[in-house]
């Protein structure tokens, strides 16, 4: 019989836009089988607009306290994957928050990457420049101290299957017992009486 994976702490997918918080997040709930949450979703359905309507209208600074309270409230609940923006790391006191009541686990990935994962998307607010690559290789080297600084790190690269990352967290998850413990699947069968 299989070990059953049990998820004792909220696990918060981190890093760079592009680096497939979402897509291994979802792959990831999926294996554990809890739920999957996205903190820009649960913005958007909060603030009814999308976050590029939030940065127009009410710039970043406004958006940032919107995320720190929603990835807060998302804590508090039951253990699930938690994919968080890519600037949300950026606050000392969310990386606090995170470290406290779940664990983080920074998405790790090169700029060639990132770059061939966004550059056809127009919903990335923070792109939206003259030299988008360049805007991208700027907000990586701003970025990469704070996500360092993830309770955990796992690398992906271009050629990985999403599954195959998916994968790799778990291994990583599997060395913090007090995030994840295998049990053994529970038995409901009676047993004899003797």
């Amino acid at each position: 019989m299989a070990m059953e994976p049990q998820l004792k702490k909220t696990v918060v997918m981190v890093g760079m836009m592009g680096a497939g918080k979402s897509a291994v997040g979802k792959e990831l709930a999926q294996l554990l089988d809890v739920p999957f949450v996205d903190s820009d979703t649960e913005i958007e359905r909060a603030a009814n607009a999308s976050i590029a309507e939030i940065f127009a209208r009410d710039g970043e600074p406004f958006f940032r306290d919107k995320e720190a309270q929603v990835i807060s409230r998302l804590l508090d609940g039951t253990p699930c994957v938690l994919s968080v923006g890519g600037g949300a790391f950026l606050r000392a006191e969310t990386r606090r928050r995170i470290s406290e009541a779940g664990v983080s686990v920074w998405l790790k990935a090169d700029l060639d990457t990132l770059w061939q994962r966004v550059r056809r998307k127009d919903t990335r607010p923070l792109l939206r420049t003259p030299n988008p690559y360049q805007t991208l290789a700027a907000l990586m080297a701003d970025r990469e101290p704070a996500y360092a600084e993830a309770d955990l790190i796992v690398s992906t690269e271009a050629g990985f299957a999403i599954e195959t990352t998916a994968e790799k967290v778990i291994e990583a998850l599997a060395r913090r017992p007090d995030v994840l413990s295998f049990d053994a699947p529970r038995d409901d069968t009676p047993q004899d009486e003797e």
